[in-house]
């Protein structure tokens, strides 16, 4: 479900809270198999930054490092136009993080809704939760020219910069 659509529902009452714990340390197996079926059966969304991309159709692979003093390694990123990327998220910390890529301004209104309702669920294809010690995965086809972000929209988290810059040419 999409942030506009979520805000929308909330404001109408027709959500429901609490939210599922989606950010809870404590991810099963089985939850993470669930999720990777829902993107397999799931039609791709058009974002402004791109669509969800074939993972057999990857051409490149970008390992970006997340650490608890709140930083992306590499801060910045280029990406031709067209070019499906695996983005491999390695959590080198000891709290979870995460990495969702959009606009600044979506990344913006999903970090406060994110303060609001801080176990909102999460299943997206342009997001990874990734606990301590593990990897994530976001397959993106970058076919939208632009400059976008990654975040980790953990509260405190994007408030303290954990923010980094794609650049799409």
């Amino acid at each position: 479900m999409n942030i506009t659509l979520n805000a929308t529902l909330l404001a109408l009452g027709l959500m429901a809270l609490p939210l599922a714990q989606a950010h809870s340390p404590a991810h099963s197996p089985a939850a993470h198999a669930s999720h990777a079926n829902h993107h397999a059966q799931a039609p791709a969304e058009q974002k402004d930054w791109g669509i969800a991309g074939d993972p057999k159709k990857a051409q490149r692979t970008i390992e970006i490092r997340m650490s608890d003093d709140m930083r992306f390694a590499p801060r910045e990123i280029q990406i031709k136009l067209g070019e499906t990327v695996r983005l491999v998220a390695v959590n080198a910390g000891k709290v979870l993080h995460e990495i969702v890529i959009g606009t600044p301004q979506e990344l913006k209104a999903h970090a406060e809704m994110m303060k609001k309702h801080p176990g909102m669920e999460h299943d997206e294809p342009y997001m990874a939760h990734v606990d301590p010690g593990k990897k994530g995965d976001i397959v993106w086809t970058f076919n939208r020219a632009g400059t976008f972000e990654f975040a980790c929209l953990i509260p405190g988290h994007f408030e303290a910069g954990m923010v980094g810059r794609i650049t799409v040419k």
